[in-house]
């Protein structure tokens, strides 16, 4: 059985870093709906299993230090949401195994970060490409 909620997890990983890197440094509100569209809440108002995943994403990224945020809005929203210091570094930091010989350097430089990898998986529709893609986001630091 695949486990299509991993997917999703990381297809939220991936929009949530490069919404706040597309605004670095600026705070923002990030809703969900902006992320993975709209879904319906059930008949009580409750969001739905896909909406509150995908929120959950936004707080967990928070909780191991990939971002900040000044508070939520109800379960639709973080608010005043910037990327932390690790995470911008992660995400801007240039892989020179990914630079591009024939490109001027400073388009090879960023098209190795991160950011970008994580926007090309994402416009690939691929999820391995995503999948590996996001991972290095999780990978240990160098101390």
């Amino acid at each position: 059985m695949a486990d299509l909620h991993i997917e999703d997890f990381h297809q939220d990983v991936a929009r949530i870093l490069v919404a706040l890197y597309n605004r670095f440094p600026q705070p923002a509100a990030l809703f969900v709906s902006d992320l993975i569209g709209e879904h319906e809440p059930d008949a009580f108002g409750v969001p739905a299993p896909r909406h509150l995943a995908c929120f959950s994403a936004m707080l967990w990224l928070a909780d191991e230090g990939f971002l900040r945020y000044g508070d939520t809005i109800r379960q639709e929203a973080i608010d005043q949401a910037c990327l932390s210091e690790r995470a911008f570094v992660l995400l801007s930091k240039a892989d020179s195994a990914q630079r591009d010989p024939e490109l001027p350097a400073s388009i090879a430089r960023q098209r190795a970060t991160l950011a970008q990898r994580l926007r090309d998986a994402l416009k690939s529709g691929s999820s391995s490409l995503l999948y590996d893609t996001v991972q290095h986001c999780f990978l240990p630091r160098d101390k």
